[in-house]
């Protein structure tokens, strides 16, 4: 799946009132500490990954628990 395409799906399960968070998606990806999964994630799957992101403040540390979410074998 294209990055754009995951983002638009982010993009859709990210309040406005945290545009901070997705910002912070956006540009992990860009330097990529962020990878697409490897495998389609159901919107189940990554609602629940970006349910437990929007839980903290952005930081790398929560950045990493959303990488490792996104793909399993990240070494985040």
């Amino acid at each position: 799946m294209p990055i754009s395409a995951l983002l638009a799906r982010i993009r859709r399960l990210v309040p406005k009132s945290d545009d901070q968070h997705y910002e912070q998606i956006v540009r992990n990806f860009g330097v990529g500490a962020l990878r697409p999964p490897p495998t389609p994630m159901s919107d189940g799957e990554l609602a629940r990954a970006i349910a437990e992101f929007l839980k903290d403040h952005p930081s790398s540390e929560s950045v990493a628990a959303l990488g490792r979410r996104l793909d399993p074998t990240s070494r985040l």
